[in-house]
């Protein structure tokens, strides 16, 4: 199947990539040219270079003029959207990259301009995608064409016409998994206003040796297989079928039944549904289904030999030959004894009597198959006819129709082994490529006359010649068949072949084994012959070419269907007259008067051409065959079309288009021409240096010979057009800027007004507003001492607000700070004490919870400092910073023997001290322990002195800045010492120390003077007592 896919394929470096063919001619070197006409040679080689070219870039279209070739790329290519459609509705055939969509809407709108008919010729070797190609039109003209309920009802048809043609007539083949078998012609019927309003098929040569025999890797109709894989239980239960391809002769010759790309099921679905939509009734359905199984019964009916060499029906079988006979008579509607009797007898009429001759096996065998091809023949004519009558203009419209009709005929074909089929196939093709030539040359002799150009004799090869060598009344091919097929005797292939070596011996296009030269004949088998037709030589083997071309069905087996009561079997075999003597025509006669009718049909119309290749035999993306495509271009006669086409001038267009394109090339001509076109056009030739020989002017177009003068012109204006690009681009973008400013302009002024009154009014708002605000306030404050009112609850309000955020951002950060607490309003006084207090008491919070055990204990023994020293002593203010310490005095200086004598008392305390003596006060340096029970002055390792807790009448300081200290001693004993005296530098540590073991007591005063003075010292005075000198306190 050819599926073919993008548009962007037509890129060639523009941002839509929709470049017209003159545009694309600067791309030539990358992606080919879109015409060959441009071609700088009309040769083989750069044909297929070119063609190469573009399919390595996805681009599948190339023209010959108005005629598409078409390389199927067996692959999905997005170039069939509805977006792509739209796209070339409408367009001139040339404005666009060549696609199929643009032949189909110019056919379209010529059609309804000119107001006559035309034909598409879609032409091709099977796989190179004929029907995929007739569809794309199809689908195009649904889409395109205006749209109403009864019009949308035709084109469902039309559409819908296509898969139940395709189940009945394709099959697969070695070259296509979907090969049309027969040729279709459809005309598509449109009213004045281009409506499609009704279509009509014809059928050409249908294969029906294919319903009883297929090639190796062939298979059957497609529709005998969608059937048994694709029907319900219920549906081959009545027809009396199994599931299972296998149970059948007839499909299964070719041992490929099951195919990977084909869907057989779906495709079932897809024909019942198309059949619904064609308006085929229950009945006449089931009737349908009922002939398409009665052909698969009948291929498995089996004959033997009796005695005598005639044929019976086997007999080791006998229950399925029951069933097979029993189901096709059934659904052939005939009586089963009556079916046996046509099967294996012959009746002879003999004047009055009628005599029945047995068969042989072998003509058994041939009337079985007869009956099954002509059964399956006639229901597919019948089936085309029933769907013209569905695609039928039934609106009564006077007014006129025109058609467009699509040709999808069989390609020229060149098998291993070529029989009567495709001696038929390449007949009607070379009818078709003599018409081809006939009007191609006859377009471009009514173009060169109505432009007023002389006409130029083109040399090509016709093949009238070999046409007459096939048809020729009497002396062609077909009528020497005939005559063997019609002379009394034992007629055979060979002397069939004979007859065509006595009557063709010295014909230059026909050849057989007895003809040829020593050579030659190596290539010859004794039973072929060669035709030299104008695609190159093909050699047929001549047998079943008698049995093929008579197509015979014996009377009785005739009558018999004509009494069917299956209506559509007895419809098709009732248009036959059983009562006529006459011989019918042979298949080849038919064929050949069909494609005369066809001839004449085509001859009618304007023709319009695609022609299809294969890109390879595989079926793979992307390769391509040279050789294969080479011999396709040869065989569908596109270089002889090309040299037609290039015979007298290569390229022509319409003034007015050609002077819009090239304009910019002459000063002269450039912006605007005011004159006619043509003339326009005369002045920029002249200005190219065209020379006379080169172009012609016609009556509305300019001819140009040679493609190398088109691609200097085109050259020419690629390199001119950057420069009128900038130049335009330098223009257009000061008109722009201008009126961008312009517009700013007075869009900025307007804004400037808006924005200067909407300033002003929310101004005066404004000031109102502070107006308002402000004698509020100042009568607020006026009454601010009266109670709350509405004249001062708003400034109260403010006022505390005012000192709240104040107060925030001025807090006391420590406890100690007592002073910088913000001085309140009146209103808020009593509201400030309390947030005072809070404050305080959070901040103490915080403290005491961040204090350690440690730092408790050290401000738990400064309390007890303070409470001792505060306002009593000069310098304890300046103690409050210094830290106290456990101990001044560790274990390791006290002397080993004086802690060995006091080692039952826990020791609290120790401070060095200078001690002076009761007699001349003189200082001596000693230690000072004190333990639980009492204070020990230590000199070095001796207790000096031990003072007893309960002996200790008091302490005694000073008031002054100096570290004296007086202990008062109980002297009960005279030997004891009185009070001591002592100078240390850590006083109050070690009071305080001392106040914790023992309950501290006043002194009384004692035999010691203070004084101050400006330097410390200590003395004995004149009075005799201990003279203490502090420093004065610094302020």
């Amino acid at each position: 199947m050819i599926k073919h896919s993008a548009q962007s394929a037509f890129s060639l470096g523009t941002d839509d990539g929709q470049l017209d063919m003159e545009g694309a001619l600067t791309a030539r070197d990358r992606v080919g040219i879109q015409d060959f006409v441009l071609l700088d040679e009309t040769t083989e080689a750069a044909f297929l270079t070119n063609l190469k070219k573009r399919f390595s870039k996805d681009l599948i279209y190339t023209y010959v003029g108005t005629l598409i070739v078409s390389v199927n790329p067996y692959k999905e290519l997005d170039i069939y959207s509805k977006k792509q459609m739209d796209t070339y509705m409408g367009v001139n055939f040339f404005e666009l990259p060549p696609h199929i969509y643009a032949l189909a809407d110019n056919a379209y709108h010529t059609m309804l301009t000119e107001f006559n008919n035309h034909f598409i010729l879609i032409s091709g070797e099977s796989g190179a995608g004929k029907t995929e190609a007739s569809k794309k039109i199809l689908q195009y003209y649904a889409v395109s064409c205006p749209s109403t309920t009864l019009l949308n009802t035709v084109r469902d048809k039309m559409l819908m016409s296509n898969p139940v043609l395709e189940a009945f007539g394709n099959a697969k083949t070695l070259k296509n998994d979907n090969s049309s078998r027969f040729g279709k012609y459809m005309d598509i019927q449109f009213n004045s206003e281009g409506d499609a309003v009704g279509g009509h098929i014809l059928n050409y040569l249908l294969e029906k040796s294919r319903v009883v025999h297929q090639n190796h890797g062939e298979r059957n109709f497609h529709i005998f297989y969608q059937l048994v894989e694709g029907g319900t239980d219920d549906l081959l239960r009545q027809l009396g079928l199994e599931r299972g391809v296998q149970h059948y002769n007839y499909l299964t010759q070719g041992e490929c039944a099951i195919v990977s790309s084909i869907n057989d099921r779906n495709d079932w679905k897809t024909v019942k549904n198309a059949l619904q939509v064609i308006n085929f009734d229950e009945i006449n359905t089931n009737h349908l289904f009922g002939i398409v199984a009665s052909v698969l019964h009948l291929g498995n009916i089996q004959f033997d030999s009796d005695s005598k060499g005639h044929a019976l029906l086997n007999d080791n079988t006998e229950l399925i030959y029951i069933h097979f006979m029993l189901f096709s008579s059934q659904l052939l509607g005939v009586d089963v004894q009556n079916l046996q009797e046509g099967l294996t007898f012959r009746k002879i009429e003999a004047k009055k009597d009628q005599v029945l001759t047995p068969f042989t096996t072998d003509h058994a065998i041939y009337a079985r198959d007869a009956l099954s091809k002509a059964i399956y023949g006639h229901t597919f004519t019948w089936l085309v006819n029933r769907i013209n009558e569905s695609m039928e203009n039934k609106v009564r419209d006077p007014s006129r129709k025109t058609v467009i009709g699509l040709l999808d005929i069989y390609g020229f074909e060149v098998f291993y082994v070529n029989s009567f089929e495709q001696f038929c196939i390449n007949y009607c093709n070379e009818k078709l490529q003599q018409l081809f030539i006939q009007l191609t040359l006859k377009a471009e002799q009514d173009e060169y006359e109505a432009e007023n150009i002389e006409w130029e004799p083109v040399q090509f090869f016709n093949n009238k010649i070999i046409c007459d060598l096939v048809e020729e009344k009497h002396r062609g091919i077909i009528s020497i068949l005939d005559e063997e097929c019609l002379r009394p005797g034992d007629a055979t292939d060979l002397t069939f072949l004979e007859r065509l070596e006595d009557k063709m011996g010295n014909h230059p296009h026909f050849v057989t084994h007895k003809l040829a030269d020593k050579m030659t004949r190596k290539t010859l088998e004794r039973g072929d012959f060669r035709l030299l037709h104008y695609a190159g030589e093909v050699t047929y083997c001549v047998v079943g070419f008698l049995d093929k071309n008579n197509d015979l069905l014996y009377r009785n087996i005739k009558d018999l269907m004509c009494q069917s009561k299956n209506a559509i079997v007895k419809e098709c075999f009732s248009t036959m007259d059983p009562d006529s003597r006459k011989r019918p025509e042979t298949v080849a006669t038919q064929f050949k008067s069909s494609l005369l009718k066809l001839t004449e049909i085509l001859m009618a119309k304007e023709a319009w051409y695609i022609r299809c290749l294969k890109s390879n035999e595989s079926k793979q993306p992307g390769q391509f065959d040279e050789a294969l495509i080479r011999h396709q271009v040869k065989y569908l006669g596109l270089m002889e079309h090309l040299r037609v086409r290039r015979a007298g001038f290569a390229y022509r267009r319409k003034f007015d288009v050609f002077l819009k394109r090239y304009k910019p090339l002459c000063p002269a001509t450039w912006p605007h021409w005011r004159g006619e076109p043509a003339d326009g056009v005369e002045v920029l030739v002249q200005h190219l240096g065209y020379l006379p020989h080169e172009y012609k002017m016609g009556r509305t177009k300019i001819f140009i010979r040679h493609p190398r003068t088109l691609y200097a012109t085109e050259d020419a204006y690629e390199k001119c057009k950057h420069e009128l690009a900038t130049r335009l681009q330098a223009k257009y973008k000061g008109y722009r800027a201008k009126g961008e400013f312009k517009k700013q302009k007075e869009a900025a002024t307007k804004i400037e007004t808006c924005w200067r009154g909407v300033q002003a009014r929310k101004e005066k708002e404004k000031r109102a507003w502070a107006v308002k605000v402000i004698k509020k306030f100042i009568k607020g404050y006026m009454t601010r001492g009266e109670a709350k009112s509405t004249d001062n609850s708003e400034y109260l309000a403010f006022v505390r607000q005012s000192y709240l955020n104040r107060l925030k951002e001025k807090l006391p950060k420590t406890v100690l700070d007592k002073t910088t607490w913000l001085t309140p309003p009146v209103v808020l006084q009593e509201t400030s004490e309390i947030l005072r207090k809070l404050h305080y008491r959070l901040m103490v919070r915080k403290y005491v919870r961040g204090i350690t055990p440690q730092k408790k204990a050290q401000l738990q023994l400064k309390a007890t400092a303070s409470s001792i020293f505060k306002g009593q002593k000069d310098s304890y203010p300046q103690s409050v910073a210094q830290p106290f310490l456990d101990t001044r005095i560790s274990e390791q200086e006290v002397n080993m023997r004086v802690l060995q004598m006091i080692r039952n008392e826990h020791i609290k305390y120790s401070v060095p001290v200078i001690k002076y003596d009761r007699n001349g006060f003189k200082p001596r340096p000693r230690q000072l322990i004190l333990t639980q029970t009492a204070a020990y002055v230590i000199e070095e390792a001796k207790i000096k002195q031990r003072v007893l807790y309960t002996s200790l009448k008091g302490i005694s300081v000073s008031n002054l800045t100096d570290g004296i200290i007086v202990f008062h001693i109980a002297c009960e004993d005279p030997k004891q010492k009185g009070d001591l005296v002592m100078q240390c530098d850590h006083l109050f540590e070690f009071l305080t120390k001392l106040s914790v073991i023992i309950e501290i007591q006043a002194g009384k005063e004692s035999a010691v003077d203070f004084t101050t003075g400006q330097e410390p010292m200590v003395y004995k005075a004149k009075n005799g007592h201990l003279m203490v000198v502090t420093e004065l306190p610094r302020l």
